[in-house]
């Protein structure tokens, strides 16, 4: 029975001693197994292609390829002085393979891949058939990793769930990137009920909406928030706050909030001045103190509001509902 020492393609190392028998079908099938891959061609040392079982002797080292072109692989020496001299390495994290420099993995230096891919191999990083460190981790959140190293920016593809992507930043301890993360998670959320939402915040809700899809912020709490000129349009703002216990008056001037819902919203002092309402929905709203002048109020429901000094000077009032308004509605304040 002959026996023969198996190689992938292009290595020296990990080598298998198989024995031959029956077809060259039959030692392709038992490379594949032994060496983890598809074996499709078997190579001599010279790197002559063997296509018949009887052309290999006893003891032949024999290199086999997943279809690729012969490699000849480095001597010890030869292997040696490339390792030395050589940034590139390949990690297998779970079952995919990434090819990137060790500088890279050291860019945070108190990581844990830093630790792990430094100049002393203390973690004794196991390698696959082709040479690659195994690292069980999940591959997708892996990726966005890697790219922060390269890039020093949170590069993420559409649809990724960024709290795994967190979860791997601390896994391998790479903390500023952690930090980024939890600030765009953060800042993903809704805020809090009961803590005031900024202008930028709010613009930012607005931008991300089309303006066939509806903006709902019932019972938010906008204290204080300004807007100029935002455009708002069809949103759903009922139940909000936008009263400041500091004095600060909300500004809306010149909104676009055209069939917006602001029912029961509390709103005093607020500044809608030129702002358009046409068709919106301001029923048993706190107006007390508000700026409406210049405001178009067309068809705007604003039965049992609170209208005390209110400010509604050149106002389009066209059908618009004032029936059980807290404060009538005196022809002084000079509406149209």
């Amino acid at each position: 029975m002959r026996r023969v020492t198996l190689f992938i393609n292009g290595t020296s190392r990990n080598g298998k001693v198989v024995a031959v028998y029956g077809s060259l079908a039959d030692l392709l099938s038992v490379a594949s197994s032994k060496l983890g891959i598809k074996a499709v061609n078997i190579f001599n040392s010279k790197g002559g292609l063997i296509d018949d079982i009887a052309l290999i002797r006893d003891d032949d080292v024999l290199y086999v390829s997943e279809g690729d072109a012969f490699i000849a692989p480095l001597r010890d020496s030869e292997a040696q002085h490339f390792n030395a001299h050589t940034d590139w390495l390949t990690l297998n994290v779970g079952g995919r393979c990434f090819t990137t420099t060790r500088s890279t993995l050291l860019k945070e230096p108190e990581s844990m891949l830093a630790h792990m891919f430094g100049d002393k191999d203390v973690w004794g990083n196991k390698q696959d058939g082709r040479g690659a460190y195994l690292i069980d981790r999940s591959p997708d959140y892996f990726e966005p990793i890697l790219n922060y190293l390269r890039h020093g920016q949170l590069i993420t593809n559409d649809g990724i769930n960024l709290l795994g992507v967190l979860e791997e930043a601390r896994f391998f301890g790479i903390e500023r990137l952690a930090e980024q993360l939890e600030v765009v998670i953060r800042n993903s959320q809704p805020a809090d009920d009961h803590s005031p939402i900024s202008r930028k915040e709010f613009v930012r809700f607005l931008l991300a909406t089309s303006t066939k899809s509806e903006l709902r912020c019932q019972g938010a709490n906008l204290q204080g928030v300004k807007m100029l000129c935002t455009n708002a349009e069809g949103a759903s703002l009922k139940g909000c706050n936008f009263e400041d216990p500091a004095g600060l008056k909300a500004n809306l001037e010149g909104a676009n909030l055209k069939g917006v819902d602001m029912e029961g919203s509390q709103m005093t002092g607020i500044n809608l001045r030129v702002a358009t309402l046409k068709n919106a929905k301001l029923k048993n709203c706190n107006l007390r103190g508000a700026t409406l002048a210049g405001t178009d109020l067309e068809n705007c429901d604003l039965s049992g509001c609170d209208l005390q000094e209110a400010n509604l000077r050149g106002s389009n009032v066209k059908g618009a509902i004032f029936e059980e308004m807290l404060t009538p509605l005196h022809m002084s304040q000079s509406v149209r």
